[in-house]
C-alpha cells in the first residue's frame, strides 16, 4: 500500500503555529529573542536576495542565511539540478562503491586552488574544520593547533576549541589544548611555534566577527613561519570562500599564500543541501589514509551524497557562467564606497571596512554632547545596543534584514547574496541613511526602542 504525505496541506494547516511549535519543541530562547526585537515576521516565500510576506511585501536580505545563500534563494540552475538528481534514482550512499558526482565536484572545486590535490566532503562548515584539525594533527604528529583571538570556526567540540569567543566556549570545558594568538601578531605566532608541539594555525582571512581582515603580508609571513617549524596553515573559508570577498577565496587576495588545508561550506550548498569540504595537499591525505586498514579512519555518513554534490556542481557552474566573482567585486566596491561617503555625514558612524560583499559597519562615540550622553547610557547598559537599535528599524520600517556582527560589538555585518545588484545597493543606502537621520535627530522611535533594550539588558544581568 502506498503511503500518502501532503507537505503543502500540512503547512497550510499548521504553518501559522510556527513560533508556538518552536517555543515548545526547539530552542525556546530563539522565538523569545525574535519577539523582543520585533523580528517575529512570517515570510511566505523567497527569491534571489528578497523575502516576501503574505501581503506581497518584499524584504531585502543582507544576511544570506549567514552566507549560505550565496546565489540567493532558489536559483533556477541549482533548483533544476536538484530535481534532476532526484529523478535519476541513483544508487546513492551504498558506502561500497565510487559514485561519479563526488569526483566530478572535487575536480571542479580544485581548479580554483591548483596547489591543492584532494577533497574530503562532509556536511557543514564545522565538519570541514573538524576534518582539517584531525588531518593536521595526524599529518604532523603534533597535538596543538593555534587560532586567532575573536575567531569563529564552528560550535562542535573540536572547532569550539579553536573558537576565539569566550561566550561560545563557556560551560563546555574541557576542550582541546589549543592556543589563541592575536590576528596579525607574527611574534606571538613565532613564540608558540618554538615550543615544537604546534600542528597548525587555523585562520579566517577575514574574521566574521567584527569583519577584521588579516593585515597585509600576514598570511604569507605566517605560512613561512609555520613551514619553517614543520606546521601547517589552515584557511577557514567557510564564510569567505566561493566569491564572497571578490576573489574565489579570500586568501587569494595576497600573493604567494598557499594554505595546506582549506575549509569551505555554506555557499557550496546552493542554499539547498548542507555540504562541507576540506581541501588539502596530497601528502596530508595519503598520510591519513595510509593503508586499506585506515580506509574509513575519517568519514561522514551523509558526506558526498548525490543531492549535495549536484548542488555544488550547479553552484560552481553558475559562478563561472554568470561571472559571479567579478560581479561581487563591482557591487561590493559600490556598496562600500557609498557607505564610506556617509562617515563625514553621521558622527555615530565610525568605520566601513571589508572586501567584496562582506562589509562591516562600525559605530562609535559621537562628538556632540547630546548624542554622547545617550551613547554613554547605552554603553553602560550593554555594549552593542546601538548597533541593535539600527538593525531593528532597518527591518521594521524599511524591510531590510541585517544583524549585528557579534555579541557586544557595535558592528553590523553585511553579507548579502552574491547576486545582490545596484538597485539593492540603492535601497540599502536609502534605508540606512534614513535610520541614521533618525538616530542623529536625538529623539523619536529609535531612541524609545533604545530605552527598551536598556531595560532588557539590565534585567538579564
Amino acid at each position: 500500500m502506498t503511503s500518502e504525505f501532503d507537505l503543502g496541506a500540512l503547512l497550510a494547516e499548521r504553518g501559522a503555529e510556527r513560533y508556538e511549535l518552536h517555543t515548545k519543541y526547539l530552542n525556546p530562547q530563539l522565538p523569545r529573542m525574535l519577539h523582543t526585537i520585533g523580528f517575529d515576521k512570517v515570510y511566505e516565500r523567497a527569491e534571489g536576495a528578497h523575502f516576501f510576506d503574505a501581503d506581497g511585501n518584499d524584504y531585502l536580505d543582507m544576511l544570506a542565511g549567514f552566507g549560505v545563500m550565496g546565489l540567493g534563494r532558489h536559483h533556477p540552475v541549482v533548483r533544476k539540478a536538484l530535481h534532476e538528481v532526484l529523478d535519476l534514482d541513483l544508487a546513492d550512499l551504498t558506502r561500497f562503491d565510487c559514485q561519479p558526482l563526488p569526483g566530478l565536484l572535487a575536480e571542479r572545486l580544485l581548479t580554483h586552488s591548483p596547489h591543492l590535490d584532494r577533497v574530503f566532503f562532509g556536511n557543514s562548515g564545522t565538519e570541514a574544520v573538524e576534518t582539517a584539525l584531525k588531518f593536521a594533527r595526524y599529518a604532523t604528529g603534533r597535538p596543538r593547533v593555534l587560532y586567532c583571538e575573536h575567531a569563529f570556526h564552528g560550535l562542535t567540540t573540536g572547532s569550539l576549541s579553536v573558537n576565539g569567543e569566550k561566550g561560545f566556549r563557556d560551560g563546555f570545558a574541557p576542550l582541546l589544548p589549543d592556543t589563541a594568538v592575536p590576528l596579525g601578531d607574527l611574534d606571538a605566532l613565532a613564540r608558540e611555534l618554538k615550543k615544537g608541539d604546534v600542528a597548525a594555525l587555523i585562520v579566517e582571512p577575514i574574521q566574521g566577527k567584527g569583519v577584521h581582515e588579516a593585515p597585509p603580508g600576514y598570511l604569507r609571513a605566517a605560512q613561512e613561519l609555520l613551514h619553517k617549524h614543520k606546521a601547517l596553515l589552515i584557511a577557514d573559508e567557510v564564510q569567505t570562500g566561493l566569491g564572497r570577498t571578490g576573489d574565489f577565496y579570500a586568501y587569494q587576495h595576497e600573493d604567494g599564500v598557499e594554505p595546506d588545508l582549506v575549509c569551505v561550506a555554506k555557499a557550496l550548498s546552493g542554499g539547498y543541501v548542507p555540504v562541507g569540504a576540506t581541501l588539502g595537499k596530497d601528502w596530508i591525505f595519503k598520510k591519513v589514509y595510509s593503508s586499506m586498514d585506515r580506509v574509513l579512519v575519517h568519514s561522514a555518513s551523509f558526506g558526498a551524497n548525490a543531492q549535495a554534490m549536484a548542488c555544488g556542481l550547479a553552484v560552481l557552474s553558475v559562478m563561472e557562467n554568470e561571472q559571479i566573482v567579478a560581479g561581487v567585486r563591482t557591487t561590493g566596491e559600490l556598496l562600500r564606497s557609498r557607505l564610506t561617503e556617509l562617515i563625514d555625514t553621521y558622527e555615530l558612524l565610525s568605520d566601513v571596512r571589508g572586501r567584496g560583499l562582506m562589509i562591516g559597519i562600525e559605530f562609535g562615540k559621537p562628538s556632540s554632547l547630546k548624542l554622547r550622553s545617550r551613547w554613554a547610557m547605552l554603553q553602560a547598559a550593554r555594549k552593542g545596543l546601538f548597533a541593535q537599535m539600527v538593525v531593528v528599524p532597518l527591518l521594521q520600517r524599511h524591510r531590510i534584514l541585517t544583524q549585528v556582527s557579534g555579541d557586544h560589538l557595535e558592528v553590523i555585518k553585511l553579507i548579502p547574496p552574491l547576486v545582490f545588484g545596484e538597485a539593492d545597493v540603492d535601497r540599502f543606502i536609502e534605508g540606512f541613511a534614513a535610520v541614521m537621520d533618525d538616530a542623529h535627530s536625538g529623539g523619536g522611535l529609535m531612541w524609545d526602542f533604545g530605552r527598551t533594550l536598556i531595560k532588557q539588558a539590565v534585567a538579564n544581568r
